[in-house]
């Protein structure tokens, strides 16, 4: 595996920490105690998110002098193909959990003979900046297995989350998530489901007595209360029979079962932090509401992985003179329903903005057979370009008044 050759590099000379406008020294520990992920909610909420970011389709774009192309390369075949290991589902996946429970993400990116080969997701225990006499930043990382390795900082892909309080990673002044507000919630939401177990539990507790108007020794109170256990098992009316040495007298129980409205705003508060709507964890959303979690949940982690994959993958000049850049896609359209894809789909068709083939492709139609067809676009006849249509509008005028003055003659 490439991966272990390449982390197993000893760290040659020392060199000095990054300057840093604050007082902070910029070694990071990136372990977490992972206290806030054991909440179902928690669990729940980041799933909905890295289901989402799965569907993504990462291209290699590239500025065709007035177009943007698909550039199938060696980088587009990596995009698609990342490591040994994972599909890219599963890269994508990996990626975004790590940047969820760390507030960063580290990529090493592998080149060979000038192509890229590889995508590893890393998950480092500690991190630390350091730079050289010129004041090229490194990026020194340790891993749990001991393995350490020194990278050039612009070298790997670096993706971080909440990033304002550290000057170099994702998250707090430390480089983590600030779970403390979150920490609250999870134990208030624990607390609640410890209480409603007790109630539940409570509920099965003895219900009451049944008094024996005799005297009876210990063994036949046994024997009685065997006899009373076994009428009860074989109950299946609701009814039950005692004789007149038994009298039933029943405990009034008070149980309490915290209410709806208190555990759905635990709930609420708890899914505010990760951008997560109770539909659409229940997945009962309307297009409405996903519009609304994409856009404030899904779209920013798609804007941080287009930038940090096109700077970390291209040249300054690659990215700028030369138009590279890797944008991830997502297609709004699997959540439409048949009526708004329609609606769509003429909307493209009439101002020549799809091909046959993306239109089957809308409906789940496989490619037209005929490549050519395929690639063919559609547009209505309603429209085109506004002096063209104006031309023809004052053609058909005037053909309209010659015929009319014929008529007259």
């Amino acid at each position: 595996m490439k991966l272990f050759d390449i982390l197993k590099k000893k760290i040659n000379s020392p060199l000095k920490l990054a300057n840093s406008q604050s007082y902070y020294t910029p070694y990071y520990s990136t372990y977490q105690s992972y206290d806030i992920y054991g909440s179902d909610v928690v669990q729940q909420a980041m799933r909905c998110i890295l289901q989402e970011v799965k569907k993504l389709e990462p291209r290699h774009i590239i500025r065709n002098k007035s177009r943007r192309e698909v550039c199938y390369d060696p980088i587009q075949f990596t995009l698609e193909n990342p490591n040994e290991l994972m599909t890219t589902a599963d890269f994508l996946e990996k990626i975004v959990y790590n940047l969820l429970i760390s507030s960063n993400s580290f990529i090493l990116p592998v080149w060979e003979l000038g192509e890229l080969v590889a995508l590893y997701p890393l998950q480092p225990t500690d991190v630390k900046f350091v730079q050289d006499s010129s004041n090229t930043m490194f990026v020194d990382l340790i891993f749990a297995n001991g393995y350490q390795s020194r990278l050039r900082y612009s070298d790997i892909i670096h993706i971080r989350h909440n990033f304002g309080a550290s000057e170099f990673m994702g998250g707090n002044i430390e480089g983590k998530p600030d779970n403390k507000a979150i920490q609250r919630g999870v134990d208030l939401n624990e607390s609640l489901l410890d209480g409603i177990q007790k109630s539940i539990k409570s509920s099965y507790a003895v219900n009451g007595v049944v008094k024996y108007n005799t005297l009876i020794d210990d063994g036949k109170t046994q024997e009685e209360l065997n006899k009373l256990t076994e009428k009860l098992n074989n109950n299946e009316n609701g009814f039950m029979s005692l004789d007149l040495k038994g009298e039933f007298i029943p405990f009034k129980r008070d149980v309490k079962i915290i209410d709806e409205a208190t555990l759905k705003f635990v709930d609420e508060k708890l899914l505010r932090n990760w951008g997560v709507s109770v539909p659409i964890l229940t997945g009962d959303y309307t297009k409405e509401q996903y519009e609304a979690f994409y856009q404030k949940t899904i779209e920013p982690i798609v804007i941080c992985l287009n930038q940090a994959f096109t700077k970390a993958l291209f040249t300054r000049e690659g990215r700028t003179t030369l138009g590279h850049k890797i944008v991830f896609y997502t297609s709004l359209l699997n959540f439409m329903s048949m009526t708004e894809k329609k609606e769509v789909a003429t909307l493209l068709s009439n101002s020549g903005a799809i091909c046959v083939d993306e239109l089957r492709d809308t409906f789940g139609f496989a490619p037209c057979e005929d490549e050519e067809l395929g690639k063919t676009y559609i547009q209505s006849k309603n429209f085109g370009d506004a002096k063209v249509v104006k031309d023809q509008i004052e053609k058909e005028t005037d053909a309209v008044k010659a015929l009319a003055e014929a008529n007259k003659n």
